[in-house]
C-alpha cells in the first residue's frame, strides 16, 4: 500500500509588519503593502488565503497586544479603550524577496463617517503604520491555510461570484488558474472605476457588474443572480433532479459552507463569496434552481448589511 506524505501542520504566529505603501485602485479600494523583518518567513497558501490583521486603536500602539499561547483568551478580556481591532483579510499578493504582502482592502462606508475600523485606518495608512499579522509559518495549501478555494481536478468549468469583498480573493485565484481553465467570473462593484484589470487564462471571462446608475446605486447583489444565471446556461446544461438544500438563518448563524478537498468529482465547480443574504440567494440558485451538487461548490458568507 502506497502511503501518502504526512502533511506538515503550520503554526500560526504573529508577524510584526509595518505599512510599506500604499496605492488607490479606485473609489472603493486601496491596496497596502506590509513589510517586515519577518515576513519572509510567511507561509503563502495562494488562492483565497485568509489571514488575521491586528490593527492598533487611533492614537495607540500594538505594545499591549498580548502574544504567545493563549493570546486569543487575552485580547478579548482587554478593554474595549485599548483592545487593538482584528479582522479577517485575503491576501492577495505574497513577495518572499523583498519580504512583502499585499492587501486589498475596501473602504465601506469612509467618505460617509460610517467606515468601519478597519476601513477607515485603511482610509489614512501612511509608510510606517505598524500592524501585526497572524498567519501561518510555512507554506502550503488547503484549510490549514485559510484557503477554501479547492475545485476538483475533473473541473473543467468554473463559476465564481461575489461582491466587493470578495474581489480581492477573486482576483488571486484568477490569476492563479492553470492557463486552459474555463470559466466565468462575475464581479459585483460599486462603481466603473472599481473595475480592475486581472491576468486571467484565455478561458476565463470576468464579467463586471457596476451597481451605480445615473439615478442612484443598485442594492448589494442586485446584478449576480442574473449575470450567475446567465453564465450556468453557458457553461452546461441542468441535472435531471435538483438537490435538496436546507434553510439557513443568516442573521443567527454564518452562512459559510465550503466542500472538502477530495469530496466531489463533478465538471463544474462554484465559488460564491460576499454579503450573506446574497450568497444565500445565490446557493439557492446554484443547487435548487441549476442543480449543481452540494459538494461542487463553495459558499461564504463574508459579511452581513447592517452589521458590523
Amino acid at each position: 500500500m502506497v502511503q501518502r506524505p504526512e502533511v506538515l501542520r503550520p503554526e500560526y504566529v504573529m508577524f510584526q509588519a509595518r505599512v510599506a505603501r500604499t496605492e488607490r485602485l479606485g473609489p472603493s479600494f486601496v491596496r497596502i503593502t506590509f513589510t517586515g523583518d519577518e515576513l519572509h518567513r510567511f507561509g503563502i497558501g495562494g488562492g483565497d488565503q485568509r489571514v488575521k490583521l491586528i490593527l492598533p486603536l487611533p492614537g495607540r500602539t500594538l505594545v499591549d497586544m498580548p502574544g504567545g499561547d493563549g493570546w486569543y483568551t487575552r485580547w478579548q478580556a482587554m478593554p474595549d479603550e485599548t483592545r487593538p481591532t482584528l479582522r479577517t483579510y485575503t491576501v492577495r499578493a505574497y513577495r518572499e524577496r523583498p519580504a512583502e504582502l499585499d492587501i486589498d482592502f475596501v473602504l465601506h462606508g469612509v467618505d460617509s463617517g460610517h467606515g468601519g475600523p478597519a476601513s477607515t485606518w485603511a482610509a489614512t495608512a501612511e509608510p510606517g503604520d505598524e500592524v501585526a499579522l497572524l498567519g501561518p509559518d510555512r507554506p502550503g495549501t488547503g484549510r490549514m491555510w485559510g484557503c477554501e478555494w479547492s475545485p476538483p481536478r475533473t473541473a473543467r468549468r468554473l463559476v465564481l461570484a461575489g461582491d466587493e469583498t470578495a474581489v480581492p480573493a477573486m482576483a488571486a485565484i484568477v490569476e492563479s488558474l492553470p492557463a486552459d481553465s474555463r470559466g466565468v467570473v462575475c464581479a459585483e462593484v460599486p462603481t466603473a472605476e472599481d473595475v480592475q484589470d486581472w491576468r486571467a487564462p484565455r478561458g476565463v471571462e470576468v464579467r463586471w457588474l457596476v451597481r451605480q446608475r445615473p439615478n442612484g446605486s443598485l442594492p448589494h447583489g442586485a446584478l449576480l443572480e442574473e449575470s450567475v444565471t446567465g453564465a450556468l446556461g453557458e457553461l452546461g446544461p441542468r441535472r435531471a433532479e435538483p438537490a435538496g438544500l436546507d434553510d439557513v438563518d443568516v442573521d443567527a448563524v454564518t452562512l459559510w459552507e465550503v466542500p472538502e478537498a477530495g469530496s466531489t468529482d463533478g465538471e463544474l465547480y462554484g465559488w460564491l463569496a460576499g454579503e450573506a443574504a446574497v450568497i444565500k440567494r445565490l446557493r439557492r440558485l446554484l443547487v435548487q434552481e441549476h442543480s449543481v451538487p452540494r459538494a461542487s461548490v463553495a459558499f461564504m458568507g463574508y459579511w452581513r448589511e447592517g452589521r458590523s
